[in-house]
C-alpha cells in the first residue's frame, strides 16, 4: 500500500496501515485567480490587500480597502472574476506533471462566502448585515457561490481533481462570528451548493475551518464533507469523534498554540500531544495527523512531530497478539 492509498483509506475510514502525516500523497494546486495577492496590491475583487513582512501570510486587507460601500447596490459595485476568461494553461501542465498512482491533486479554493462577504463589504460592516440585511445577504453570498462553483468546475476541467481544499473560516476561538441560526440561513445553502459541485466533480469536499465550529459541525456534516481541516483544540475534537467520526475524517488537531509554537515547549511535550491526538481521533481510521494551524515551528519540535506520528501512527494499527487485550 503506498502513501496514497493509505490516504484515501484513513479519509474513507476503511482500515488505512498508518496514519497519515499531513497530506503527504496530496499536490496541491493554486488557481489564476488571486484571491489574496502576495505583495500590496487589488485582489480579482478589486479588494485592497497591505503587506507586512512578519505578519502570517504577509498580506492582510487594508484598512478601508473594501469595495462595497452599500449593500443595496452591491450589483453595481462588485467585480466578480471571469474564470473562463483566465489562462488555466500553468494549471493544465502542472496536473500534467503530477504522478497520480502516488498523489491525488487538489484544488486550493481559499476565501470561501463568509470571507469573501466581509472583504468586499468590510468586517465590521458585514457582521452587521447577516443580522440587519439577511435577504441583501442572501443575494451576495448566492452571487459569490455561483462564482465559486464555476472556478472549481474550470479548475476540474483544467485539471482532474481528486480533492477540494475549500476554506471559509467560521469561528473565533470562542465561538462563531454569526448567531448559529444566520450562519444556517446565508451561508449553509450556498455552501451546500459548493459542495455539490464539488461532489459532482467526484472529489472530497476537504473543508478547511478554524475556529469553535462545534455549533454547526452536524450541519456541516450532514452537508457532505468528507473531511475537515485544521481542528483546532478550543473544538472538544474527542466529543466530535466519537459523535460524527463515522461519517467525517480530522485533519489536524496537534495543538499548534499551547504546544508547537508555546516558547519553551518541549520535545517530549510535542511527543505527547501526537500520541493525544492520535488516541483522540485514529480509532477506525478517519485521522491525518497534522498541526491544527499553519506557522512557522522549531525544527527540532518539528523533528519529533514527525517521527512520533511516523512511530506512534503505525502502533496504533498494528495487529495485536490474540489474547492482547491492552
Amino acid at each position: 500500500m503506498n502513501a496514497k492509498e493509505n490516504l484515501l483509506r484513513a479519509i474513507r475510514r476503511d482500515g488505512p496501515a498508518w496514519v497519515p502525516n499531513r497530506m503527504e500523497a496530496v499536490r496541491m494546486l493554486g488557481s489564476p485567480v488571486c484571491e489574496r495577492p502576495g505583495a500590496a496590491a487589488l485582489d480579482a475583487f478589486g479588494v485592497r490587500w497591505s503587506f507586512e513582512q512578519g505578519a502570517e501570510g504577509g498580506t492582510f486587507p487594508a484598512h478601508d480597502g473594501h469595495t462595497i460601500r452599500d449593500l443595496a447596490r452591491w450589483r453595481e459595485q462588485i467585480t466578480i472574476p471571469d474564470v473562463d476568461a483566465l489562462d488555466w494553461g500553468p494549471t493544465v501542465e502542472a496536473a500534467r506533471q503530477i504522478d497520480r498512482d502516488e498523489l491525488l491533486v487538489c484544488a486550493f479554493v481559499e476565501m470561501g462566502l463568509f470571507e469573501r462577504s466581509y472583504l468586499l463589504l468590510g468586517m465590521e460592516e458585514a457582521l452587521m448585515a447577516f443580522l440587519a440585511e439577511p435577504e441583501l445577504m442572501e443575494q451576495l453570498i448566492g452571487a459569490v457561490a455561483d462564482y465559486k462553483i464555476r472556478l472549481i468546475e474550470r479548475f476540474h476541467e483544467a485539471a482532474g481533481l481528486d480533492m477540494v481544499w475549500y476554506g471559509d473560516d467560521w469561528g473565533t476561538q470562542a465561538n462563531l462570528f454569526m448567531p448559529p441560526a444566520a450562519w444556517r440561513r446565508i451561508i449553509k445553502p450556498h455552501t451546500r451548493r459548493i459542495y455539490d459541485c464539488i461532489k459532482r466533480c467526484g472529489a472530497i469536499v476537504n473543508q478547511h475551518s478554524c475556529g469553535l465550529i462545534e455549533s454547526i459541525f452536524a450541519d456541516m456534516v450532514e452537508m457532505g464533507a468528507d473531511m475537515w481541516n485544521p481542528c483546532q483544540p478550543c473544538n472538544d475534537l474527542a466529543w466530535l469523534k466519537r459523535r460524527y467520526g463515522g461519517r467525517i475524517a480530522f485533519c489536524g488537531g496537534i495543538d499548534s498554540q499551547f504546544v508547537l509554537a508555546r516558547p519553551g515547549a518541549t520535545a517530549d511535550e510535542v511527543r505527547k500531544e501526537v500520541r493525544r491526538r492520535i488516541d483522540e481521533l485514529a480509532a477506525g481510521g478517519g485521522y491525518i495527523a497534522a498541526p491544527s494551524h499553519s506557522v512557522p515551528y522549531d525544527k527540532e519540535l518539528l523533528a519529533a512531530m514527525n517521527d512520533e506520528i511516523a512511530t506512534y501512527g503505525r502502533q496504533v494499527y498494528a495487529p495485536r497478539p490474540r489474547g492482547d487485550s491492552n
